[in-house]
């Protein structure tokens, strides 16, 4: 029985299903001809309905009877000029850019390439059919109860960002359901959504969740694309991470996840992959932008456009001059927020994104067009400010709605605590958010998104445990990931029983985390470190799919320890808007203050002076933060005060003896947190004039008075 097909709509574009069947809509400009193939639950194709309706380069048709559920593709019919950028093969079913969600995956064993493998040569078109090996696009159910869910909308100055992968944070964890470990669902179960309220942190920042493909070399290893970061459609959550079945089971369960998180005052935060896509160079597959329209989606060599642009260094870099990708992308995240209700989007290499010809732009289209935006004024956009083209290294020059990764600060907070000589001034300034790098242009210390590890790099733990990275199990000989690390092992490569090395390397971690929690900025985790997480030195982990990655969530008492210690910095954090300010710090410059907001000490309890911040040996320094100057008042208009703080990093391998600055507000220092003090660090104790900081350690002390049985007072 032959389909009916009606006219239908060029908007929206994809595929969407009403009372009388499903409406398609593809955009493609050079296409000479498109078909919606229909599949069954086996993947089998039953029909193939040819669009006869073309609007403004969309192409577009109701099929009568289309119900939710239903598996799709398109067949695009047009040139074949490889030389020309025209690389059109109809014998290739793709997936829709727009698709809500996609089933399956690809089988690099079918014929998903549009030219001939065996010949090595891209010119020559194969004509063999794909469809056996492609993933299939999904007519949803559009529908979804979201009853009272409220996005938290916490403020970025009062967040602490949590990244983690979804299935790698649940896949072990013994108190999730074994049938959810791994999921979305796992993700939001009670004992992940305790955990993570325990902790304190404020938001989760997932690694890429759009649906993603296992690169072929990978795959004949027996490995994986683990992190991601090969994206097939930007519309559709990834149904690797669903428990709920590919067929559109992933969407309503990314919901579920999205409103219990919500519901425990949690934000989600999605690494979004807007740079390029899984398709590659002009030797990669055919799945879906490559064969739709070429030229219009991909960034070629000008006057060559057989070859493509590549800022990524996965082959290909999305056109984002071009309007249609532009829309595209902007679609994607309005969905993300309107009908997927996430709360902001870190930007994988956004340098690329900004990249109008060859040079990076800030104020390029893309930029402009999110500005604008009302659906996203009110989201947090962070952005990864570099690529791996020239000129990419963009940290400290985006738009001022934005935050950035701030690379800087993971460089240099390394660097001063393996005691590198002459950090103290940059060091000075990552601890106050980065001034140099953002107070120019009118952003405000929020907009430095801190962080010493990241998914990308060695975990905190192998920081303090390997001189060298070891990926041998990537299969790359080791020849994979930096070796810029800046780590430091601390006497022994890799794992060891020495006691005196681990207790090194415990206080080490402890002061990472300390200086992460008292700088000013955005703190963002990587997930585990909290707890001593280790991926034994590999790290570029991005295809280890195992228990190198996952979360090992066994007790021992090094993690518990490093867990309550980073549970109560987080709280410490959140507690005072001293340690989280809206405004900087007036320079340190200033002389003769009346109030000072902020003051520089050497050991000495002196004002640190000029030639000390140049100076190769200083290692050592007392930050005073005073509560009393925040210049911020509460929702009812009240001006805000808080205690006071000092903070004494000592960098260097000795104890250091300091003596105490005079406290600005009159009220005697108190010891509050002691790095060195590995059995109860937050023991809280009344100070004389001098205080010895041991070795490679940090103590915070603040003016918060005691009550006559030594307790902190109300």
């Amino acid at each position: 029985m032959a389909r009916v097909l009606l006219p239908g709509f060029p908007s929206p574009l994809g595929s969407k299903a009403d009372s009388k069947g499903s409406n398609f809509a593809v955009y493609s400009e050079h296409a000479t001809g498109v078909s919606v193939c229909l599949f069954d639950e086996q993947g089998k194709e039953t029909d193939c309905v040819k669009l006869r309706e073309r609007t403004a380069f969309v192409w577009h048709g109701l099929i009568v009877g289309v119900k939710p559920g239903q598996k799709y593709g398109y067949r695009i019919e047009g040139p074949w000029e490889p030389e020309a950028g025209f690389r059109f093969n109809s014998s290739k079913v793709l997936v829709d850019p727009y698709a809500k969600a996609i089933a399956g995956r690809v089988d690099w064993k079918a014929p998903v390439f549009p030219y001939k493998v065996e010949t090595g040569d891209d010119l020559q078109k194969c004509d063999q059919d794909s469809a056996s090996g492609m993933p299939k696009s999904i007519v949803i159910e559009h529908r979804y109860d979201w009853a009272d869910d409220r996005p938290p909308q916490t403020a970025l100055a009062d967040s602490v960002i949590y990244e983690l992968h979804v299935k790698g944070f649940s896949k072990l964890n013994p108190n999730v359901p074994e049938a959810l470990r791994g999921t979305y669902a796992g993700l939001a179960h009670p004992a992940s959504i305790e955990y993570l309220q325990k902790l304190g942190v404020t938001a989760v920042e997932l690694m890429p969740i759009h649906e993603m493909v296992d690169d072929g070399q990978l795959v004949d290893k027996g490995l994986s694309n683990y992190w991601g970061y090969s994206t097939l459609g930007y519309l559709a959550p990834a149904n690797r991470y669903s428990s709920s079945g590919d067929c559109g089971g992933q969407v309503r369960e990314f919901r579920d996840m999205v409103k219990a998180l919500h519901a425990a005052g949690l934000e989600v935060i999605l690494d979004v992959v807007y740079n390029h896509t899984c398709e590659g160079n002009q030797m990669g597959p055919m799945l879906s932008f490559k064969g739709i329209c070429n030229l219009n989606y991909y960034r070629t060599v000008p006057g060559t456009p057989r070859y493509y642009m590549d800022y990524t260094g996965t082959g290909n870099t999305l056109n984002v001059r071009h309007p249609q990708v532009l829309k595209l992308l902007m679609d994607s995240l309005r969905y993300w927020v309107t009908e997927m209700h996430v709360d902001g989007f870190r930007f994988d290499l956004a340098a690329t994104l900004a990249r109008e010809l060859h040079d990076v732009d800030r104020l390029s289209g893309f930029f402009d067009t999110i500005h604008q935006d009302p659906t996203l004024a009110d989201i947090k956009l962070i952005a990864e400010p570099w690529d791996v083209g020239e000129g990419g290294y963009q940290v400290g020059n985006f738009p001022v709605m934005w935050a950035e990764w701030n690379g800087k600060y993971r460089d240099t907070v390394r660097k001063f605590w393996k005691g590198d000589a002459g950090q103290l001034s940059d060091f000075a300034y990552r601890l106050t958010g980065s001034s140099d790098l953002y107070q120019h242009d009118g952003r405000s210390p929020y907009a430095s998104i801190n962080f010493i590890t990241a998914h990308d790099g060695f975990t905190l733990a192998d920081l303090v445990s390997y001189n060298e990275k070891h990926n041998e199990a990537n299969g790359d000989n080791n020849a994979d990931g930096t070796n810029d690390n800046e780590s430091w092992n601390m006497g022994a490569e890799g794992q060891t029983d020495d006691p005196a090395i681990m207790e090194a390397r415990e206080r080490q971690v402890r002061n990472f985390l300390a200086t992460l929690l008292l700088s000013q900025g955005v703190p963002m985790i990587s997930g585990g470190d909290e707890f001593f997480r280790s991926q034994h030195g590999n790290n570029n982990a991005y295809c280890q799919d195992n228990e190198t990655t996952w979360f090992d969530w066994q007790s021992n008492a090094t993690r518990d320890r490093l867990e309550d210690f980073t549970r109560k910095l987080i709280h410490l954090r959140l507690a005072h808007p001293n340690l989280h300010r809206r405004k900087f710090f007036q320079d340190r410059v200033i002389r003769n203050s009346v109030v000072r907001d902020i003051a520089w000490y050497g050991p000495d309890g002196n004002e640190m002076p000029e030639e000390a911040w140049g100076a190769e040996w200083t290692r050592s320094f007392a930050l005073m933060l005073n509560g009393k100057t925040l210049q911020i008042t509460d929702a009812e208009g009240k001006r805000m005060d808080d205690d006071s703080f000092l903070i004494l990093a000592n960098a260097y391998h000795e104890g250091v003896e300091f003596t105490l600055p005079p406290p600005p507000n009159g009220r005697p220092w108190r010891l509050i947190m002691n790095t060195e003090n590995i059995g109860n660090p937050f023991a809280a104790s009344k100070l004389e004039e001098k205080v010895i900081v041991g070795g490679r350690a940090l103590a915070l002390l603040d003016d918060a008075a005691f009550d006559s049985a030594g307790d902190q007072s109300a």
